[in-house]
C-alpha cells in the first residue's frame, strides 16, 4: 500500500476522497439535526430525508456517470463535485428560511451527483493504479512479462482501493463528532458552507481528471447502459456477486438504525453510550481497511465473505451482549468487517469488467449499496417497532451469516470467471465479458458503505 502510494496522482485522489467524505458526514449530519428540529421531532422527516439522498439517486445514477463518460468537453469529474458545492449552499440557505419539499428535491440532486462522482472517481483509480504498475514495469522496476504486469496492475488497484476505503473509514469516525460540534457551535448552515469548501477544494484536486471513454457501447447513454448490461449478462459470476452481495446488504443495513435504540433502551447506557459504540464500529472499519490493504493477495472472494460474516457475527454478539463494553467488542468486529466487504466487492467487481466499462459498473455497485441503504433503515425501525432491538439483531445477524454463503459460492461460474475471485494471479481479459462489437450484435462496511 504504501508503494503504491508513492504515485502523486493516486495520493491526490486518496487525499481529496478523504476531504470529500469527511466534508460529506459533516453536511448529512447537519441536515439530519436541522430537519429534524424544524419538523419538530418527525421521524418520518428524517426518513424522507435519507430516501432523498439514498434510494432515489440509486435509480438515476447508472444514466448520468453514462452521459458523462460520453462527453469530451474534460473536467466532467470537477463538475459535478462543484455543482454539489452549489447545491448544499442552496441547501444551507434554505435552512434560514425552512421548508421541507424543496430541501427533499435539492438533497435528490445531491445525491445523484455525489453516487455519479463517486463512481466515476473509483473508475479513475483503477485506471491510474494500472498507469502506475505499467509506468514501474516500464522504468524497469517490475517485470515486463504481461502476466506479471497484469497481477501488478491488479495488486496496485486493490492497494488503491484500500485507501479509498481507510479514507472512509476516518471520515466515518471523525466527521459525525466534527459535525456534531460545528451544528452545535455555529449552526446547521454555517456547517452546510463547511461542506461547500470540501466540494470546491476537491474538484480542484481532480482537475487533470478525465473519465471520457472513447466509444464504449456507442455515443448516446442508451446504447451505452445497454452495453453495461450485455456484459452484466454475459457473465455469469458479475451477475451471482451483484445478487449475493444485495442480499447481504440488504441484512447489513437493516441492523444499522437500531442501534440507537438498542444502546439507549435496551443498555441503558444513554447517548454517551451510543456514541462509544458508534466509534468503536468505526474504529474497527479504519483496522478493516488496513487488513484489506495488508491481505492484497488473498482471494477476493474470501475476503468478501470473511467481511460479510464478521458483520453478521457482530450484529449476533450485540443480540446477546449483556453489557456496553462487550456490545463494543462485538462492534469493533463489525467494523473490522465493513472495512474488508466493501473494498472487496469493488476489487471483484473491477476484476470481472474491462477497463472501459468500469464507471458504468461502478455506477451499477454504487446504486445498489445506496439501495440497500435505503430500504434497510426503514426495515430496520419496523422490525423494532415489531419487536425489539435484540430480536432484531438476532433476525439481521443471522440473515447476514447466511448470505455469506451466497457470496462464497460466487465461484460456481465458469471456470475462467471463478478463477477472478479465487485465484491471485488474473486471467486472461478476454473471457470476463462479451467485446463491445459482440455487445452491439447480440442486442452497466458499512452499513453505510463509501
Amino acid at each position: 500500500m504504501r508503494l503504491v502510494m508513492r504515485s502523486p496522482q493516486l495520493r491526490r485522489i486518496v487525499v481529496a476522497y478523504t476531504i470529500n467524505r469527511l466534508g460529506g458526514w459533516v453536511g448529512l449530519l447537519a441536515l439530519v439535526l436541522a430537519v429534524y428540529d424544524h419538523t419538530h421531532h418527525s421521524a418520518l422527516a428524517v426518513s424522507a430525508l435519507l430516501a432523498a439522498s439514498l434510494a432515489v439517486p440509486a435509480l438515476l445514477v447508472p444514466a448520468v456517470v453514462a452521459r458523462v463518460e460520453a462527453s469530451e468537453r474534460g473536467r466532467e469529474l470537477s463538475g459535478l463535485y462543484v455543482f454539489e458545492g452549489l447545491v448544499t449552499a442552496g441547501l444551507a440557505v434554505l435552512l434560514w428560511n425552512f421548508s421541507l419539499v424543496p430541501i427533499l428535491g435539492l438533497v435528490v440532486l445531491d445525491g445523484v451527483a455525489a453516487l455519479a462522482a463517486s463512481s466515476l472517481l473509483r473508475s479513475e483509480v483503477a485506471r491510474a493504479a494500472r498507469g502506475w504498475a505499467e509506468s514501474r514495469a516500464a522504468a524497469g522496476e517490475g517485470s515486463g512479462r504481461d502476466g506479471d504486469l497484469d497481477a501488478a496492475a491488479e495488486e496496485a488497484e486493490r492497494a488503491a482501493n484500500a485507501m479509498l476505503n481507510l479514507g472512509f473509514s476516518v471520515s466515518f469516525v471523525a466527521g459525525p463528532a466534527i459535525g456534531g460540534a460545528i451544528v452545535a457551535w455555529a449552526g446547521a448552515p454555517t456547517a452546510l458552507f463547511i461542506d461547500v469548501g470540501s466540494f470546491l477544494l476537491c474538484g480542484a484536486l481532480l482537475l487533470d481528471l478525465h473519465p471520457h471513454v472513447e466509444n464504449a457501447g456507442g455515443d448516446s447513454v442508451r446504447s451505452r447502459l445497454r452495453a453495461a448490461w450485455v456484459h452484466i449478462s454475459g457473465s455469469p459470476t458479475l451477475r451471482r456477486l451483484f445478487l449475493a452481495e444485495f442480499v447481504a446488504l440488504l441484512f447489513i443495513e437493516t441492523g444499522a438504525p437500531v442501534e440507537v435504540t438498542y444502546v439507549k433502551s435496551t443498555l441503558h447506557a444513554g447517548d454517551s453510550g451510543v456514541g462509544v459504540l458508534l466509534a468503536m464500529w468505526g474504529a474497527g472499519g479504519v483496522v478493516g481497511s488496513l487488513l484489506f490493504a495488508r491481505l492484497v493477495r488473498w482471494p477476493l472472494r474470501i475476503l468478501l465473505g470473511i467481511g460479510s460474516l464478521a458483520i453478521g457475527a457482530a450484529y449476533l454478539g450485540l443480540a446477546a451482549a449483556p453489557s456496553l463494553g462487550l456490545a463494543c467488542l462485538a462492534g469493533l468486529l463489525g467494523g473490522v468487517g465493513n472495512g474488508m466487504q466493501w473494498p472487496s466487492l469493488i476489487s471483484a467487481v473491477q476484476r470481472l469488467t474491462p477497463p472501459d466499462l468500469h464507471g458504468r459498473l461502478m455506477g451499477a455497485a454504487e446504486s445498489l449499496g445506496s439501495l440497500c441503504v435505503g430500504l434497510g433503515l426503514p426495515l430496520g425501525g419496523g422490525l423494532v417497532a415489531l419487536t425489539s432491538p435484540r430480536p432484531t439483531f438476532w433476525i439481521v445477524g443471522a440473515g447476514a451469516v447466511l448470505a455469506t454463503l451466497g457470496l462464497l459460492s460466487v465461484q460456481t461460474g465458469g471456470a475462467r470467471e471463478a478463477g477472478a475471485l479465487d485465484a491471485p494471479e488474473p486471467p486472461s481479459a478476454e473471457p470476463l465479458a462479451l467485446s463491445l462489437e459482440e455487445a452491439r450484435a447480440s442486442t452497466g462496511g458499512q452499513r453505510v458503505t463509501n
